[in-house]
């Protein structure tokens, strides 16, 4: 995304404004990680030269401008929610803040103005939209603190209180224990009244709402992403001049052509014809190439400038992302509703022109988006982010589902290789959320059959023991072959990063555009949609089938023994064929290396599977014609009784499924989607056995697959469950700061407000300790550095009485002596349940705490003493060091 500027609109200045604040902490920030305890809100120095950094630092001019906004979101007390109560102790006007609506994601919005100049000058934030949280109110009336809406409804409003900074990773376990509060208050409110109990049948059925209107989103989104890929696809080739919306299969329908032959068809006219030249001959294959080049051109053009001006995070495959996002990762835009509409155009426009990616991978981060969009319809979860995340995967699931038809396959994957945490109850609606989406994409019917499948097939001979050996050869091969794309493509991508070509994102697309055009017209095998080829591929040969130049077979019967066996000779077709799938299997290889990580949606599942499909045809063929040439050897004696049972077609489902696993490293979901792909179930074991040897070989020649690559190739901040942490150290090797260095915590009753602003101004940390004292370092609790800032800055402006001087009191007791101002309590905002360990307890232990709780941070204490903080970054830093590599490539929180 580097060197991609916003659109220069209300709109581009609303995605933007949410990277403000994480852009302008990291300026700031000169040394890296200081000294001192906090959460996981150290940012390097090295995050500049980032991809979401340079994004950042383009929408700083789009907010720039001086405004009158105040430093801190203006908190006001109501009286009721619909009013807004002016006023304020610093002066001026002040208006009311503006609440998130259910129409805005937590992803783009408008700039919310606080109005007015009151309020001191707090430091380092920008006016900007604040999620509103279901938090209680950090104050008591009775006792001098802040108090909203005059109640103490547990889901009353602070707005920004408990959310969190872009680029920064949540709390799962505040924020779950956060839902359970609120369900038990609903709970406890449905006694109360009628109208209690309907709105908390509303709640508890809220969930299943949201996915089902996100399973009926994604179904027609996809089908008008395969219907307007299909009909731009065979733009390249021609127009359908009786109705030109109607693409090439549409418009030969009425004679009966479910497939288009060439130059079987009358009433599609192909580029040459339009200008009045015959359907064959040299000049016009001179027409149709240079039209077929500059469509090509034009669709990749417009694909990449649609990302470039108005959603820098459509590029892509997105499930790195998506994968991060999961584990508790913000990034703010990735799932907005610019980011959906350009990605669904956008991939529209490059996979019509004929790159070398599919549309399968982004159509998880479609689903993704609008499970993001739906969620803020419903407060449960578009103000909770760890509840949030159980609508994105069974939003993940449902986009799996609508890009193969496969909706089972779609849950297994979003369990094993997207999600990382998947309750029992999220299972049962991502399968809900699938079904919803396949049914609906089903009624479109946009794979022009009357199956819901991609591929489907039917084989109705059964595979024999012997061809176990074929098949778990074409998993080696698939494990080969993904470790090696994984690695390729990895090296072009680093070097695209630190290398002038990635100022230059538009021209790279073009340049591979032109070369992918101008390579792959004079081959058949290439010019054809990839979707269409892998069809080809695993289609089984009929008797009379002479459009499939596969299938130029000889047949004949020969006699064993007493029954005559159908065994069939490859003609001149077959060989041809081969040569040019050799020759297709390397241009695609080498193409989709440069190509997968461009700025432009590009998903690798059918990349992946043409691969795997060209293999496993070619070996299918050279197994077929050992069976010809060697009938009667031991292995085939009984298994071929009446004719020859090896279906080339198999292998190629089989080749697919293990180069997609060698490159993605799936497993059972795998095997499940090849299956529901194809409608090949007593496969299922040869499918297995692929899949097995293509993971065993992958994983013996690279630990990852290619998003966890990607993952760790971008800096994400993500533990990866799959791994396991074997090296012997302990919690106080990795705590920070290090024992002889200066620990920066807040006293529960002796700091000020303007100590503790200094301390905020000194330090860059996410959160403090607090403790009973500097001498008395026992630990108190933890207090988030967002709601400090918001805390003292909306005191300062709604309490008399409080200035820098005001002791600031995070217990309930009053001090001793309280000759100075009035003291401001701040217990409410105060963590008192922080997750501890001791200083001894081993790395491993606390590895497998921030991965099975999804921690943000923990203290680290001795003898009830604190001693540090060890946050999420710090242990994927020592698992990096630990590993021998470079710990500063993990460059977010």
């Amino acid at each position: 995304m580097e060197k991609f500027p916003l659109k220069g609109s209300r709109e581009a200045a609303a995605e933007g404004n949410s990277y403000i604040t994480a852009y302008q902490t990291v300026m700031k920030k000169s040394n890296g990680h200081t000294n001192g305890a906090g959460g996981d809100g150290d940012l390097d120095g090295t995050f500049r030269d980032h991809p979401l950094a340079q994004h950042t630092k383009l929408t700083t001019s789009l907010t720039a401008a001086g405004t009158d906004d105040e430093d801190m979101i203006d908190i006001t007390p109501r009286s009721s929610p619909g009013d807004v109560i002016g006023g304020g102790g610093g002066g001026g006007s002040s208006s009311g803040y503006h609440r998130e609506t259910a129409t805005e994601s937590d992803t783009e919005r408008d700039f919310g103005h606080s109005g007015g100049n009151g309020g001191g000058n707090h430091h380092n934030q920008r006016t900007m939209h604040q999620h509103v949280p279901t938090h209680s109110a950090f104050g008591d009336p009775m006792d001098g603190a802040l108090s909203f809406y005059g109640s103490s409804d547990v889901q009353d409003d602070i707005p920004g209180i408990g959310q969190y900074e872009d680029f920064h990773t949540i709390d799962w376990q505040r924020d779950i224990a956060r839902d359970r509060m609120r369900h038990r208050y609903i709970v406890k409110k449905r006694q109360d009244s009628l109208w209690d109990l309907i709105k908390g049948s509303i709640d508890a059925g809220s969930g299943w709402l949201c996915v089902l209107l996100v399973g009926i989103a994604a179904g027609c989104v996809a089908g008008m992403v395969d219907i307007g890929a299909s009909w731009m696809s065979d733009l390249k080739h021609g127009i359908c001049p009786p109705a030109f919306w109607f693409n090439r299969e549409q418009c030969c329908y009425p004679a009966k052509q479910s497939v288009f032959e060439e130059g079987n068809c009358s009433t599609w006219k192909t580029w040459p014809e339009i200008f009045g030249l015959d359907r064959n001959g040299t000049g016009p294959y001179i027409v149709a190439y240079i039209w077929y080049v500059l469509w090509a051109l034009l669709f990749a053009s417009l694909s990449a400038s649609l990302v470039r001006m108005f959603a820098p995070y459509a590029c892509g495959s997105g499930i790195p992302e998506i994968k991060t996002i999961l584990s508790g990762f913000i990034i703010r835009g990735y799932l907005g509703k610019w980011t959906l509409l350009i990605k669904s155009v956008g991939l529209m426009l490059s996979v019509s022109a004929g790159l070398t990616l599919g549309k399968e991978g982004p159509m998880v981060h479609i689903a993704s988006c609008i499970g993001n969009i739906f969620s803020h319809v419903f407060p449960k979860y578009g103000r909770n982010e760890a509840k949030k995340r159980e609508i994105l995967s069974a939003a993940a699931a449902a986009g799996v589902s609508v890009a193969f038809g496969a909706p089972i396959g779609g849950v297994l994957f979003s369990l094993e290789e997207v999600s990382y945490y998947f309750p029992l109850k999220t299972l049962w609606r991502s399968f809900f959320c699938a079904l919803i989406a396949a049914f609906v994409l089903r009624s479109l019917t946009p794979f022009g059959n009357e199956h819901s499948v991609l591929f489907f097939v039917e084989y109705n001979k059964p595979w024999i023991f012997f061809e176990l050996i074929p098949f778990v050869f074409l998993g080696i091969m698939g494990g080969v072959i993904g470790t090696f794309f994984i690695k390729a493509n990895l090296w072009w991508c680093r070097y695209r990063k630190f290398s002038k070509l990635g100022q230059y994102p538009v021209m790279e697309v073009l340049f591979v555009t032109l070369v992918t055009a101008i390579i792959c017209y004079p081959n058949p095998f290439t010019r054809m949609n990839m979707n269409e080829l892998i069809f080809l591929l695993v289609s089984k040969c009929s008797p009379g089938d002479v459009t499939n130049p596969l299938c130029d077979y000889k047949r004949m019967n020969i006699t064993s023994g007493n029954s005559f066996i159908e065994v069939t000779e490859p003609g001149p077709g077959v060989y041809s064929s081969i040569w040019l799938l050799m020759l297709t299997f390397i241009l695609k290889l080498a193409l989709t290396i440069f190509t997968f990580g461009m700025k432009v949606p590009a998903g690798l599942f059918i990349p992946s599977l043409l691969l795997g499909a060209i293999m496993g045809r070619i070996v299918g063929i050279g197994v077929e014609q050992f069976a010809y040439s060697y009938p009667n050897i031991w292995f085939f004696t009984g298994e071929c009784a009446d004719s020859n049972l090896i279906t080339p077609g198999l292998y190629a489902v089989v080749g697919a499924a293990a180069v997609l696993g060698g490159v993605t490293r799936m497993t059972v979901s795998l095997v499940v989607i090849m299956f529901e792909l194809t409608g090949g179930v007593r496969y299922i074991v040869p499918l297995m056995a692929a899949a097995m040897a293509s993971k065993w070989v992958g994983d013996a020649l690279g630990r990852q697959g290619i998003y966890d690559a990607h993952i760790a190739l971008n800096g994400y901040p993500f533990l990866d469950s799959k791994e396991e942490f074997a090296h012997t150290t302990l919690a106080a090797d990795v705590m920070q700061p290090k024992r002889n260095e200066t620990l920066n915590v807040i006293t529960q009753d002796s700091m000020t407000v303007d100590d503790v602003e200094n301390l905020l101004k000194e330090t860059e940390h996410n959160g403090y300790p607090v403790v009973v004292s500097r001498e008395n370092q026992y630990l108190v609790g933890f207090v988030l550095r967002r709601d400090l800032n918001l805390a003292i800055g909306n005191a300062k402006r709604l309490i008399e009485g409080i200035s820098s001087s005001s002791i600031v009191l995070f217990t309930s007791s009053q001090p001793i002596q309280n000759l100075g101002p009035q003291p401001l309590k701040l217990k409410k905002i105060l963590d008192m349940a922080p997750i501890t360990v001791t200083d001894q307890t081993p790395m491993e232990t606390v590895v497998d705490m921030f991965r099975k709780l999804g921690l943000r941070q923990t203290l680290v204490t001795h003898n009830g003493r604190l001693l540090g903080v060890i946050t999420k970054k710090d242990v994927l830093r020592h698992v990096k060091q630990m590993d021998n590599e470079d710990p500063n490539t993990v460059l977010f929180n």
